[in-house]
């Protein structure tokens, strides 16, 4: 996995980083191609929820001045720095249940998570 940013040298920070599964890189890379311009997803948080925090998907046309690029097997990932705290070491995996395929989010820092799984504490 690789980490580029323009605005400073993210390897000053003791970071893990986040991480793809294969599935995630691929359904990424699906969307990419299905979306002309479309450069990757960002990965981000935000107050929600009984338990504090949610998980924030979009996609990425330009990157912000501030994210961080992760990216593994073709497919980018994009983190705000304001986010990391909060996400560093996260394995983003992209998972069947039932009949629905969505992102699940694997975070060593979540505490708290709420029962329905839509929000978490750190």
């Amino acid at each position: 996995m690789e980490l580029h940013s323009d605005t400073f040298n993210p390897e000053d920070f003791p970071w893990q980083g986040l991480t793809l599964t294969p599935a995630a890189a691929a359904h990424i890379r699906e969307l990419a191609a299905k979306q002309p311009g479309m450069l990757g997803v960002r990965l981000s948080v935000k107050q929600t929820g009984c338990a504090g925090f949610g998980y924030v998907l979009d996609t990425v046309r330009e990157p912000d001045k501030d994210d961080l690029v992760f990216e593994a097997e073709g497919a980018k990932l994009f983190a705000p720095l304001q986010a990391m705290p909060f996400i560093d070491g996260t394995e983003v995996d992209y998972v069947q249940e039932g009949l629905n395929q969505l992102f699940k989010f694997h975070n060593p820092k979540a505490q708290n998570e709420c029962g329905c799984g839509e929000s978490f504490g750190v």
